[in-house]
């Protein structure tokens, strides 16, 4: 099992409804194929470097997963086929990426508890 992280874009224009109905179907994509959903994050919408299909901004979500190498292939044809997903991005993480990105969670639950 290999540590990855996908961060996606969606189209600005999705309802709520339609933006968690999206993200629901890639988390179910990930687990019906075996993966373990480690973390996911909504950054939340933001304004993108270039328009992509006429579009100034997006929702951006990041997503971490253990699984097989196999698992990447039909997570990717999921964001091709889907016209709600502007750009996606998914990377292996290696040890020390995926080191950093445990140490990052545990002090983002640190500040929440915080607060």
């Amino acid at each position: 099992m290999n540590n990855y992280e996908t961060v996606f874009i969606l189209t600005p224009v999705l309802s709520d409804a339609q933006v968690k109905e999206t993200v629901d179907a890639v988390k179910a994509e990930l687990t019906n194929n075996g993966a373990t959903i480690v973390n996911e994050e909504a950054w939340g919408m933001k304004k993108l470097a270039y328009p992509i299909e006429k579009k100034s901004s997006g929702f951006y979500f990041l997503v971490e997963f253990d699984g097989e190498p196999t698992i990447v292939n039909k997570l990717e044809t999921l964001f091709r086929r889907s016209d709600r997903v502007l750009r996606f991005m998914t990377v292996k993480n290696d040890k020390y990426a995926a080191e950093y990105a445990a140490k990052r969670r545990s002090l983002k639950a640190a500040k929440a508890q915080e607060a």
